[in-house]
């Protein structure tokens, strides 16, 4: 089927070819032409930021930092040359250059660290110098001790004679130059406006190569500087020109891809999952979690992009043939692991090949890597991404949206060729990242996890739903209020709206749970309602039944839901949201006590039957917790009257003459859950203040 798809303003427009593979997949042929690449620079916008050398650095930076088709996640870097007066009252020349853990798109003025140019040049003119031995000389150049350390390429901007200098890993240059005749063709499309280097280790290695290849060049008669398979330096003594020239030589690279029919092969495809999937997903994970020595979380990408990319022709082939730049791998790894109709299998290869892959690189002092892949390809099926934490899970994301389109251009442009495996296991290896081995920081003991708590959107869902997040946990945030989908939003949580009392809604929010982060830890069941109260004698059926369905049947089909996940989880719990009036029922409340016991009665039964499988059962029983959407002031005004107390000694009026909040009862949950509680199952734990009649 061809047809015509009306773009967006301001997006591209393409022609689509629709075809069907077996069943489930299909997919698309992109045959339009993307838009150039657009220069954001605006004088206005420019002014706004004033005109000091450090102020248009930054705004400069963040213009290419928008655009992830020039750098992603931290990557590419900037300077400016500049001045500063020492404590002596001279004047010294400064190189601002970006600090190590910003983001171009977001860095600001302290994001740059201050080093003394004159020190970096010498350094640049020395015969040798370890990477280690750099990196302390970096640190000792600088001018602020509290400043971010310099970048690894800061020797070579400060060789650099020009006062701005913009480095950026462009897709569509690095593309090009990733293909067997990738360097002639650069030199078609860019003739002597731009200096072609072959690949070497960034660093020292790097600054010493441009050093003694622009010795004796007239800078005035490049825009730019090429490093194969690695990215593009533009500079001048202008911030404007300088950006300008970065978005004029990737819009060549561009226009070139496009003339090619390079975007002809860009595939869109959609897939419709099956239950089975989802389980072999979680399955997936915990496999490579066991290889990584940590709980990891999965991430299916099911766009149509990673499905387009998963039905090409030989994908396994393709796939495995290296990253589209060497920096990519310290996220990525070097290749994909290939799930066929066995992931399973798919990991143990991966395993297999990466030791070997070690084994046949290592100089015998290095220590290796674990040996769990970062992405995988499900053939058909899209991609699966596993990263230790919703933020490095996001970016590994990103980093593959980019590679699947490079190399569907690479593979236009005569196949896809990526730098030799030896020179990305130097980098992977590289004795800085050796480093970060021996001082990463200790694991949280929710790094990984995913969680579950159903009625999110308020109260003690909200305030668990929370505190799991702020301790480093992925949350799935479940409830029929649909705010909760903008309350809870990023990398860390999603926001599903959902009825708990229909089975179908609530397998379809436990399926988007795991195919967003790969399996499910811990599950809260929290949602309820509290019924006006109504003696026996006046309740009727329709009101009881409605009663028991929110307040324990709904939980108990979400438990069962989510059981077959839990057992392939780590260090499982499930943390029942239960009720003081179980052991301490009150007058009016019949209804609502009978279903809290009801639950309280399956949560025992379920912990002697899901313990075999680690899987831990508890309950909590919290009791007057007055910051839920349940007490408004009018009804806490009625109630403390009627005691004759006033709403502050009502709030207290338990043995420990103390409120109880909804984020009392967070911490308790997610301490049950937990290590703390580890060896604990079947308890019953009150979280009321002491309540005498419980007592």
């Amino acid at each position: 089927m061809l047809s015509n798809k009306q773009a967006p303003a301001g997006s591209f427009s393409r022609w689509v070819i629709h075809i069907v593979i077996g069943y489930y997949c299909s997919f698309t042929v992109d045959v339009g032409a993307e838009q150039a690449m657009q220069n954001l620079w605006t004088d206005d916008e420019a002014h706004l930021w004033g005109g000091s050398d450090l102020e248009l650095r930054v705004y400069t930076s963040r213009l290419l930092g928008r655009n992830s088709d020039l750098v992603l996640h931290g990557g590419g870097n900037t300077s400016v040359k500049s001045t500063q007066t020492n404590i002596f009252g001279e004047e010294e020349a400064i190189l601002y250059v970006k600090g190590s853990g910003w983001d171009l798109e977001t860095i600001e003025a302290a994001g740059f660290s201050p080093a003394r140019l004159n020190i970096l040049q010498r350094l640049g003119g020395l015969e040798s110098m370890t990477d280690t031995q750099m990196t302390r000389e970096l640190k000792a150049s600088m001018t602020d001790p509290g400043a971010p350390a310099p970048s690894v390429e800061a020797i070579l901007h400060a060789l650099v004679p020009t006062k701005y200098v913009d480095h950026t890993h462009t897709d569509a240059v690095v593309a090009i130059s990733n293909t067997p005749n990738g360097e002639a063709l650069l030199r078609d499309i860019y003739g002597d406006d731009v200096l072609l280097l072959p690949y070497v280790m960034p660093g020292f290695i790097l600054a010493k190569q441009v050093y003694e290849a622009t010795k004796d060049i007239d800078w005035g008669s490049i825009k730019g500087i090429f490093l194969m398979h690695h990215g593009l330096i533009t500079f001048s003594d202008s911030a404007r020109e300088s950006y300008d020239n970065m978005i004029e030589l990737v819009t060549r690279a561009e226009d070139y891809l496009d003339s090619a029919g390079a975007n002809t092969r860009l595939l869109m495809g959609d897939y419709a999952a099956t239950a089975s999937d989802y389980l072999q997903l979680a399955a997936a994970r915990q496999q490579v979690s066991q290889l990584f020595g940590h709980p990891l979380l999965a991430h299916w990408k099911l766009d149509a992009p990673s499905i387009g990319y998963s039905c090409l022709e030989d994908v396994a082939h393709v796939a495995t043939r290296g990253p589209v730049t060497p920096d990519h791998s310290l996220h990525t790894k070097r290749i994909a692991a290939i799930f066929t109709d066995n992931p399973a299998a798919g990991i143990t290869q991966f395993e297999r090949d990466y030791e070997k892959y070690f084994e046949r690189h290592t100089n015998g002092a290095l220590t290796p890597l674990d040996s769990a892949p970062r992405y995988a390809i499900w053939e058909k099926k899209g991609a699966v991404v596993f990263g230790p934490n919703p933020k490095r899970t996001a970016i590994i994301s990103d980093i593959l949206d980019h590679t699947f389109k490079a190399v569907q251009w690479g593979e236009a442009l005569g196949g896809w060729q990526a730098l030799d495996e030896k020179d990305i296991f130097d980098l992977e290896y590289w004795e800085l990242e050796q480093a970060k081995l021996k001082r990463a920081a200790a694991r949280n003991d929710l790094d990984g996890k995913v969680v579950v708590v159903s009625g999110a959107a308020s109260g003690i869902g909200k305030a668990t739903a929370e505190a799991f997040v702020a301790l480093g946990a992925a949350v799935a945030a479940f409830d029929i209020n649909t705010a909760v989908v903008e309350l809870f939003t990023g990398d860390c949580s999603i926001g599903i709206c959902c009825d708990v009392t229909s089975e179908s809604s609530m397998q379809a929010a436990v399926q988007r749970t795991v195919q967003h982060f790969g399996g499910i830890d811990v599950l809260v069941c929290n949602a309820g309602a509290f019924p006006p109260s109504t003696p026996l004698a006046q309740l009727d059926d329709a009101a009881l039944q409605h009663c028991m369905v929110l307040n324990c049947t709904a939980h108990v089909s979400l438990l069962r839901l989510c059981t077959p996940f839990l057992k392939l989880g780590f260090d499982p719990a499930v943390v029942l949201m239960a009720s003081k009036n179980v052991p301490a029922p009150g007058p009016g409340a019949g209804a609502y006590s009978a279903a809290k016991a009801a639950l309280t009665q399956f949560g025992r039964v379920a912990a002697l039957e899901l313990g075999a499988s680690g899987i831990r059962v508890n309950m909590l029983h919290p009791n007057a917790v007055f910051d839920t959407g349940v007490w408004t002031e009018e009804v806490l005004q009625q109630r403390a009257q009627h005691y004759g107390l006033s709403v502050a000694q009502y709030k207290a009026s338990n043995v420990l003459r103390t409120e109880v909040t909804s984020v009392d009862v967070a911490a308790a949950v997610v301490a049950l859950a937990g290590c703390t509680f580890s060896r604990t199952t079947g308890a019953q734990v009150p979280v009321d203040g002491g309540n005498e009649r419980v007592i």
